[in-house]
């Protein structure tokens, strides 16, 4: 299996959900992981705080380093690449992950939730791509990869939730301009999206309780497929849309069972797929 050991992973929102399994899937490697999350002390609802991810991402192997960051404050992210780096010498991978949620039409979108969605999806992950980019041009096999959604402009897609759906896409188009703009470093930007809904705290408490999560995936799939993805040689693996299960599909991995919250029982499509 590929190593991570001495390469060095900033994660935004890695305190818990996708975040955190990918964190703990690289981290069984021998990875060090920076823990990028606000949250610093638990919400009962949503569970989990960068010191306890710390905590598990060490457990599982890997060096972690918890630090408190709001992605929508610049000087706060320029702190939290400066005490990356001081810890560990540089930054080879940065995943773009931490994200806002609002699934409301134009008329019930509030500016205020409006701003946060794009203040973190867009401004943030712009901003934090941009202040790890001098230590990403230094790795050797250098990786960025946001979670966002492949582009579709079918209708559908932008009825229902437009202020949500426009600012994933913005994470997207900057994936695939990061892609080009960073080939000339050796520098991979791609994106990877789920086929189904993930069991997280987002999906239980925003969009379908329990019943939605016992027909979701586990976050370990998305995880699984990262650690694909960020496995191959930046060269050749760059500027892709991918879907974790054709990712795993791929690597010859066709038996996904074992990642549904209730295994045999039906599967809910993710939105935006």
């Amino acid at each position: 299996m590929p190593s991570f050991k001495n390469k060095t992973i900033f994660i935004t929102g890695a305190s818990r959900g996708i975040g955190k399994a990918i964190a703990l899937k690289l981290a069984e490697s021998g990875a060090n992981i920076i823990v990028a999350a606000k949250t610093v002390e638990e919400d009962a609802r949503l569970g989990g705080t960068i010191y306890t991810a710390a905590k598990e991402i060490e457990a599982a192997g890997g060096n972690a380093l918890p630090v408190k960051v709001d992605i929508r404050d610049e000087e706060q992210i320029r702190q939290a690449v400066e005490e990356a780096v001081k810890t560990f010498n540089g930054i080879d991978i940065v995943i773009n992950n931490a994200s806002a949620i609002q699934l409301t039409d134009t008329e019930k979108t509030e500016a205020k939730r409006f701003d946060l969605m794009f203040n973190i999806n867009v401004r943030g992950t712009f901003l934090v791509t941009k202040h790890c980019l001098p230590y990403l041009k230094k790795s050797a096999n250098a990786h960025i990869l946001t979670l966002s959604p492949p582009i579709n402009m079918d209708e559908k897609w932008l009825d229902k939730h437009i202020a949500y759906t426009i600012s994933k896409y913005n994470m997207t188009m900057l994936a695939m301009g990061w892609a080009a703009e960073f080939r000339k470093y050796n520098i991979a930007s791609n994106t990877l999206w789920p086929a189904t809904t993930i069991a997280t705290a987002a999906v239980k408490n925003l969009l379908g309780g329990d019943t939605l999560i016992q027909m979701s995936r586990k976050p370990e799939i998305v995880a699984d497929a990262a650690f694909y993805i960020l496995s191959k040689a930046a060269a050749v693996c760059t500027g892709n849309n991918f879907i974790d299960e054709k990712v795993l599909e791929a690597e010859n991995i066709t038996d996904l069972s074992t990642y549904a919250v209730n295994p045999g029982g039906p599967l809910y499509p993710d939105l935006f797929l």
